[in-house]
């Protein structure tokens, strides 16, 4: 499987490329986006050596990694990404929006228009890890069709989605 555009009401979830580093260093900036994954902000020097990595493609060819900034059409502007990680017919399905952009649904857009484009590949289950804690995430899970398993895997909740054959 591979990235190509996708088209939602309000976004184009666009390939990821290196030259998006510097808008996205920015759409990216703020250190309360780690709360729940970890780690800080990333400059724009090493945020474009980790889209070269991330667009070179996973070393295990069984492996792709797909992966989407979300360009809001309105403002022609960056305003996040989503990404899978596709191996067989599981893709494990994660998104971020910059903060001046949450609260406005475009995680939830991004994450429908994802698992559409998955349900048209050979894709059956996608999965997403949340933080029990992290609410907002939880509803972009359950807006996109994945509901809680109850299990758990480094302190975060498993989220599922079976998809028809």
């Amino acid at each position: 499987m591979y990235a190509d555009t996708i088209s939602t009401p309000r976004l184009d979830l666009l390939p990821l490329r290196v030259s998006h580093a510097d808008e996205m260093a920015d759409v990216l900036s703020d250190p309360a986006l780690h709360t729940f994954i970890g780690g800080s902000p990333y400059s724009p020097a090493a945020l474009r050596v980790r889209y070269e990595r991330l667009v070179a493609g996973s070393p295990d060819p069984a492996v792709s990694w797909c992966n989407w900034v979300l360009r809001e059409r309105e403002e022609s502007r960056l305003v996040g990404t989503v990404q899978a990680t596709v191996v067989g017919t599981v893709a494990e399905i994660a998104w971020v929006v910059g903060t001046p952009w949450q609260g406005r649904g475009f995680a939830s857009e991004a994450a429908r228009g994802l698992v559409g484009r998955l349900r048209q590949q050979s894709v059956r289950t996608v999965l997403a890890h949340i933080r029990p804690e992290h609410l907002a995430s939880a509803a972009v899970a359950r807006a996109a069709g994945l509901v809680p398993t109850g299990e758990a895997q480094d302190g975060e909740q498993r989220w599922r989605l079976s998809l028809p054959r």
